[in-house]
């Protein structure tokens, strides 16, 4: 069945790779999903679902598809759920990608074009995948391994329960959504459409890393209004916005980065700057583990604000500051169960899983907030995710859906 499983795997991957589903963090707030190209897997996903024999599929219009295979025990066990989402992001072009499958990795650098590489020196995992098919870019885009390796993975599955009535199971959901990659794919999420009572994000990366805690997170926007006047009759009078932002920008701490912290630590993030000398609108992510000390992060922002006006006198900052997510761990300590099969799944298969930290989100995290439903994620076999050096290992992948199948035999014995 393994090799059954990698050989579908593989194929639905490349398919779905090809479609172009890049979400459009601009128009998440004005259109749900933010791009209409992520109804074009959307729509394969259900058709293919239907193609199994499952009835019971709903498309919600703000596009989600939710899928439920039925139990084929004779008693009642919770309803698992497992998820994935159709979109991907645009730190570097996520349409137009032009998936290469290397059959047999023989070790050292892979080259993706004239100018880009995979380095092995930077990639030490490769080397747990020689002789191992790998997919790789052409290095113009990224891959899309995350998310459409989860996709291909819970479609695998999916499609042996479907065919094989000797594996029991309860009642198996299935949830695929867009737009997770703006952080507004659940924003609109039809909560009254699901009935899991556990569930698992297929969204992560290396092969065995699993993750139940991820940062609590915040946008704020910060709007800076200058004064305009005639650059020639300027002094005393203007007081230009540009100005106002970079000071704004260069007051953040460094050391409190992306680019400058690990592990627990978390960051201040400047991620878009738009206008003129007149009005300029800043985006600034702010992450850590710690609830608390992310809204002190909050709190000096509105600080810095205040300095901000009384060096430019007449100019104006405002600061607007929204929790996106929050830290999946409560939901997970709450209800253990979701993790402890996830270890069990693990042990029965060899599979030695390791723990890590989520240092980002996923729309589980705002399941287990929002509706106290645990959702630790399992890794996809993806790497150097949102990038043009990302790679896949189809071994990694196998073993994703074979953890996911160990998952949900484990929940029929509830």
């Amino acid at each position: 069945m393994e090799n059954m499983l990698s050989k579908d795997i593989l194929e639905r991957f490349l398919r779905y790779a090809v479609i172009d589903t890049m979400s459009n963090e601009s128009l998440a707030s004005e259109r749900h999903p933010s791009t209409d190209i992520q109804w074009d897997l959307l729509h394969l996903i259900e058709s293919e679902l239907a193609g199994f024999g499952i009835k019971d599929i709903v498309e919600d219009e703000n596009g989600v598809v939710v899928a439920h295979i039925p139990s084929n025990l004779d008693h009642v066990v919770p309803t698992i759920g497992f998820m994935a989402h159709v979109d991907t992001a645009d730190d570097v072009m996520g349409n137009g990608v032009k998936p290469r499958v290397i059959e047999s990795y023989a070790g050292g650098d892979i080259k993706l074009n004239d100018e880009f590489s995979i380095l092995a020196e930077e990639n030490k995992e490769l080397a747990n995948y020689v002789g191992e098919k790998l997919i790789v870019t052409d290095g113009t885009t990224l891959l899309g391994s995350d998310d459409k390796a989860g996709v291909a993975e819970i479609m695998a599955v999916a499609n042996i329960l479907c065919s094989d009535p000797t594996i029991k199971h309860g009642e198996i959901e299935l949830i695929f959504t867009s737009d997770e990659e703006t952080g507004a794919g659940m924003d609109h999420f039809p909560y009254d459409k699901i009935r899991c009572e556990y569930c698992y994000t297929i969204d992560g990366g290396k092969r065995y890393e699993i993750e139940a805690e991820c940062f609590n997170a915040a946008t704020v926007k910060v709007h800076f209004s200058g004064v305009s006047y005639h650059l020639g009759a300027a002094r005393g009078r203007l007081v230009n916005a540009l100005t106002m932002a970079s000071f704004f920008v260069n007051a953040l701490p460094q050391a409190e980065s992306p680019e400058a912290t690990d592990g627990r630590y978390g960051y201040y993030c400047a991620q878009t700057i738009n206008g003129n000398a007149t009005e300029i609108d800043l985006t600034l992510y702010l992450r850590d583990f710690e609830l608390p000390v992310l809204d002190r992060r909050i709190d000096a922002l509105k600080d810095l604000a205040k300095a901000t006006e009384a060096l430019y006198p007449n100019g104006k900052v405002t600061v607007n500051a929204k929790h996106i997510y929050y830290n999946m761990i409560f939901a997970a300590k709450e209800k253990p169960f979701a993790m402890e099969a996830l270890y069990k799944a693990g042990e029965r298969l060899g599979m030695k899983l390791d723990e890590q930290l989520i240092r980002g989100g996923t729309d589980g995290a705002r399941m287990a907030n929002e509706r106290k439903i645990p959702c630790p994620n399992i890794f996809t076999g993806g790497h150097n995710l949102h990038s043009r050096f990302e790679w896949a290992a189809l071994p990694a992948m196998t073993d994703s859906a074979l953890l996911v199948l160990e998952l949900v035999k484990i929940g029929a014995e509830a």
